[in-house]
């Protein structure tokens, strides 16, 4: 008894872990058949409207749907590379926004409520006032 329940078990194993690497490998199968398909088609568009439009509007020659893989292919070495941002080169981090540096920015913008008053009271003369005296010394230096 405990050996036909033992092989069940085993036979259960490596039935249920032959399935999981079928399914593996026909995913796998599936996602290299559509790259392949997408990139077909990428090309294949790219080729359609090179030959659209360049020769129309630049007097350019058509191209083949090899040419056009080999313009996309130079594009992506010369323009995007090959490095998947995983060297730190890119975009720099964004500082985390935490509760201290909300109030400080909150405190920032609570002296802004009496810029419209200092202006028409006083802002626009100081501001004359600067540039008079800006041109003076540009003036006094030369």
């Amino acid at each position: 008894m405990k050996y036909k329940i033992m092989k069940d078990y085993v036979e259960h194993q490596v039935k249920s872990k032959f399935e999981r690497v079928v399914k593996k490998v026909f995913k796998i199968i599936c996602i290299c058949i559509l790259v392949f398909l997408f990139l077909l088609l990428f090309g294949y568009g790219f080729m359609y409207l090179w030959n659209w439009l360049m020769p129309d509007i630049f007097g350019l020659k058509t191209i083949t749907y090899w040419q056009a893989v080999g313009i996309l292919v130079l594009a992506k070495i010369l323009f995007g590379g090959f490095s998947g941002r995983k060297s730190g080169k890119g975009k720099p981090s964004r500082k985390k926004c935490g509760p201290g540096r909300k109030m400080k920015l909150k405190s920032d913008f609570s002296k802004w409520k009496h810029y419209d008053s200092f202006w028409q009271e006083e802002g626009e003369q100081a501001y004359n006032d600067f540039v008079a005296r800006k041109t003076q010394e540009n003036n006094d230096t030369n």
